[in-house]
């Protein structure tokens, strides 16, 4: 019995190292497929529409009522203290530097990164990544350097959209709704935000993006190799759940690093 135990300890340890090796291969072959030869615009702009352009309602619908509730929020907790007119700052500093990134990577993760992940999934079940490298064609340059591109750009976007759309729920919970100063409301907002905040918000952005296009790629081009998932639709469906769920908390666990190192 100890025998059985210690041989699945290490069969186990064996197969997690072999994953991580794999995934951190994935992402460096990913980055080399970006800078090979020919460059093509079109399935760049394809994967933005698909990633970026498609995922504006639910960014547009997710800002809106967070900006709202964080209106409410602070308004009830700044006037126990007298501070109603940093409702400004305190809803602009807590969705540039944090909401903002965080909830349009989850927001992402779960509309397109499970697309990609179910594509490349079924892309490899269907044996035509294989007829790819039958032909000599890079999946990598092909499959998912547009992908990686289109995220890297479209996430940073999405969350500056989150960000004004959010301050704008802000303003009409806090000014329209609960009669703060709309002066107040401004120049707070306008004297505690700085270029830091910004940039803090924009670099969160490009590694969630990473993470995103990382994770929700490999695990679906790596369909077949992934323990207990098999070769058929089913598998697409499990790992398709896997990368979200990893996606999401490793969002999470790199947002805490990101905010301890940059502040």
């Amino acid at each position: 019995m100890l025998v059985d135990l210690i041989a699945r300890l290490g069969n186990n340890s064996i197969y997690h190292v072999r994953d991580l090796g794999r995934m951190g291969i994935f992402l460096f072959s990913s980055v080399l497929g970006v800078f090979r030869r020919p460059f093509k615009l079109r399935p760049i702009l394809n994967e933005i529409r698909i990633i970026g352009v498609k995922s504006v309602p639910v960014i547009v619908f997710t800002a809106a009522f967070t900006g709202l509730v964080l209106g409410l929020q602070g308004y009830y907790t700044l006037r126990k203290f007298g501070s109603e007119g940093m409702l400004g700052s305190a809803v602009a500093l807590s969705l540039i530097r944090e909401l903002g990134p965080v909830l349009t990577a989850l927001m992402v993760t779960g509309r397109a990164g499970s697309a990609m992940c179910a594509e490349m999934g079924i892309l490899r079940i269907s044996e035509q990544i294989d007829a790819l490298e039958c032909m000599s064609i890079d999946p990598f340059r092909f499959l998912v350097a547009p992908k990686l591109i289109a995220t890297l750009v479209s996430v940073p976007i999405l969350a500056l959209f989150f960000d004004v759309v959010g301050i704008g729920g802000g303003y009409v919970a806090g000014v329209l709704l609960f009669g703060v100063n709309s002066g107040a409301f401004l120049a707070g907002m306008e004297h505690s935000v700085v270029n830091e905040d910004i940039n803090m918000g924009l670099v969160k952005s490009v590694v969630f993006a990473l993470l995103i296009v990382w994770i929700c790629t490999g695990r679906g081009y790596f369909v077949h190799a992934i323990r207990r998932a098999g070769y058929g639709a089913q598998s697409v469906s499990m790992v398709t759940t896997q990368a979200v769920v990893m996606s999401s908390i490793f969002v999470l666990v790199w947002d805490y690093l990101l905010t301890a190192i940059l502040l």
